[in-house]
């Protein structure tokens, strides 16, 4: 919960309470300038509208005190959550000028009213439009056996046995991200990015990438057979358990993420339902693709340039394989076991290092005017954390793509392994 407390008639500063069943953390800050480096804590929950509706500030408005109120939030929980240092805030501010675009509610959170909403519901909401930080530190503090009844009756617990197996694959003895790991990004990507608002409640984050046999045919999908065989061992592992594909192939794809070295911790939710039909053809990118169709084919998806920006980012750990057969196995930045923005200055320079690969579809759409603010941002002094807060903001929209039940989800962040910030 958050509670606000006016300090003077102008609002010049704000304090902060986040109430989690925990000895409270309060934080001030100045709306003038930086906050200060921040106590450690892990959550940060919704519920800042209401408060501001009961507000009457004699020389404020209620909307300027939600933006500037959202602003330092996001801010504030960036810090926490991302690397050392202060993130730039007047970037971040620009950046979200520049798309000029309200974000849209997805799934079931377009009809909800606020009173039937879950905390999930409320958590989601208030990341993907408020702009609250989708990456977490929450852990367990201690995970019953897996077979034994409470076990049986946490729903997450079954998930930290996942996300312990699965980690195992995606490190490699240097620490660093092996190409299981590298798949299985992709996977959770081209899944879940197979729908649009034309499609409605057909496609999307519904595991229909591996039930499908005829996705695996299809080019954007190519070489993914690997990791789409492991997925079918780990359903066959862990089925019986309640655990769904959609929910293997997204968590899958955060697990992979925080994995790799610098990867943000994204927030992961479970309770995705499975679709063993084939999704619609045509609607994963191509890098072939002018930067136009691009732009317009993921806003129909609801995701903004952004937020585009943000998820080509995935891109510093990829290794091209079929687009330039000569060259198979070339990384699309020089540190392709570290999940850093090195593939944002790579892309921007005149010339790369000769062992790089740049997709031409990423270099066109880096010198887009709707993208290129974000480059250079991402790029630029303090872009490791500005990137990993819009990275897992982008990412988690893209997970939930298609899911129609997301009142119903379950938070399970807490089963990811810690970030990995020495390797």
């Amino acid at each position: 919960m958050i509670y606000l407390r006016r300090r003077g008639p102008r609002l010049k500063s704000l304090d902060i309470r986040f109430l989690r069943h925990t000895p409270t953390a309060v934080t001030r800050f100045s709306l003038a300038g930086p906050p200060p480096p921040p106590p450690s804590f892990s959550c940060v929950c919704p519920w800042y509208r209401k408060t501001l509706s009961r507000l009457q500030p004699a020389t404020m408005k209620a909307s300027s005190i939600a933006t500037a109120l959202a602003g330092g939030i996001t801010m504030l929980s960036a810090a926490v959550q991302a690397d050392p240092g202060m993130m730039n805030s007047s970037v971040l501010e620009a950046l979200h000028e520049a798309d000029r675009r309200p974000q849209e509610l997805i799934g079931d959170l377009q009809w909800l009213q606020p009173r039937q909403m879950s905390p999930v519901s409320h958590l989601v909401r208030s990341i993907l439009v408020d702009g609250f930080d989708a990456q977490s530190n929450e852990h367990y503090q201690y995970v019953p056996p897996l077979r034994s009844a409470a076990c049986a009756r946490d729903t997450c617990c079954v998930w930290w046995y996942i996300a312990k197996e699965m980690s195992q694959l995606f490190r490699g003895t240097d620490g660093q991200c092996t190409d299981a790991a590298r798949g299985a990004i992709r996977t959770g990507f081209h899944d879940a990015g197979a729908w649009s608002k034309t499609t409605g409640d057909f496609g999307g984050a519904d595991g229909s990438i591996v039930h499908a046999p005829e996705e695996m045919l299809r080019r954007p999908n190519k070489g993914l057979q690997e990791i789409v065989q492991q997925y079918k061992f780990w359903y066959d592992r862990w089925s019986h358990f309640g655990v769904s594909m959609a929910d293997l192939i997204q968590m899958g794809a955060n697990v992979a993420t925080v994995v790799c070295p610098l990867g943000p911790r994204i927030r992961s939710f479970v309770g995705r339902r499975d679709n063993f039909k084939p999704a619609p053809d045509g609607l994963l990118p191509s890098p072939f693709d002018p930067p136009d169709k691009v732009i317009a084919m993921f806003r129909a998806k609801t995701i903004q340039p952004l937020s585009l920006a943000a998820l080509l980012g995935a891109h510093s750990t990829s290794r091209q394989r079929f687009f330039n057969p000569a060259r198979a196995g070339a990384p699309q930045d020089s540190t392709p076991g570290v999940c850093d923005v090195l593939f944002y200055r790579q892309t921007l320079a005149a010339r790369s290092p000769p062992d790089v690969f740049r997709l031409p579809s990423d270099v066109v759409l880096a010198e887009h005017p709707l993208l290129f603010p974000a480059f250079k941002a991402f790029a630029g002094p303090g872009g490791q954390a500005l990137w990993a807060h819009e990275y897992a903001r982008a990412y988690l929209r893209l997970s939930l793509l298609g899911v129609f039940n997301i009142n119903n989800l379950t938070d399970c962040t807490r089963v990811l392994p810690p970030r990995t910030l020495k390797w």
